[in-house]
């Protein structure tokens, strides 16, 4: 039984479907981004080691370019644009501005 993967693209934005998997070379329909890249997996974590909390993957250098990494799933950042670390460090940040903001 097949199953419908949606990932949003990293450099656009643009919902893409694909059936069953996202393969290595797979293209953003809109903008021709790379879709199987580390900007779109759900381990991609620009505040862990190697920007990916997935332990046993091999290190990727370009975070933007296409990869044969087989722990690649899919992740759900791209609706937002942002990862859950990347919208914690954007709060974190704006609480800091906010605190030290001069009147």
């Amino acid at each position: 039984m097949s199953r419908q993967i949606v990932v949003f693209c990293f450099d656009c934005g643009q919902q893409l479907g694909f059936a069953d998997h996202v393969g290595f070379r797979a293209e953003c329909e809109n903008c021709g981004a790379d879709v199987h890249v580390c900007k779109n997996c759900r381990f991609y974590d620009p505040g862990a080691y190697n920007e990916c909390r997935e332990t046993s993957a091999d290190v990727v250098k370009e975070k933007e370019r296409a990869n044969y990494c087989e722990y690649f799933e899919p992740g759900a950042q791209a609706a937002g644009g942002l990862s859950e670390a990347e919208k914690k460090k954007q709060d974190l940040k704006a609480a800091a501005e906010l605190l030290f903001k001069k009147k």
